[in-house]
């Protein structure tokens, strides 16, 4: 696994899209997991100042959707979000949160994702789970 080719790959496809407008970068990936970060600022703030719900949704389904990419034959499939649910547990003003995305399940057709958001301090912010569908390309 070539994980500079990966990461510089996944940070390519961004551009123009909703994860360079949250300003979303994947930093790591290993055999099982793909991890990317996003910052955290009055860009995805809500009213009170906070990170935003909503923003930590779009850097998870972002964060699995890679990692189908990456783990699944994504010049055979087309990989589609289907369900994502999440639980935030924690609020963040400023810095970064980082967003690890393992599977719980990599079936043919659906996968499902563990995805777990933290803050600088390794502390979680969020958990998510996230279900994918590959569809076949024509």
């Amino acid at each position: 696994m070539d994980k500079a080719y990966i990461l510089q790959r996944c940070n390519e496809v961004v551009k123009n899209t909703l994860m360079e407008t949250l300003e979303i970068s994947y930093i790591d990936v290993g055999e099982d997991f793909l991890v990317a970060k996003m910052r955290v600022n009055k860009r995805v703030y809500q009213p009170d100042g906070v990170l935003h719900g909503g923003a930590m949704v779009a850097l998870a389904e972002s964060v699995g959707s890679a990692a189908c990419f990456i783990f699944l034959d994504a010049t055979k499939f087309s990989i589609r979000g289907i369900e994502i649910s999440a639980n935030h547990v924690k609020s963040v003003r400023d810095g970064f949160v980082y967003a690890k995305a393992t599977f719980l399940h990599k079936g043919k057709t659906t996968q499902v994702w563990d995805i777990k958001i933290t803050n600088q301090e390794s502390q979680l912010v969020s958990a998510c789970k996230l279900t994918t569908i590959a569809l076949p390309k024509n």
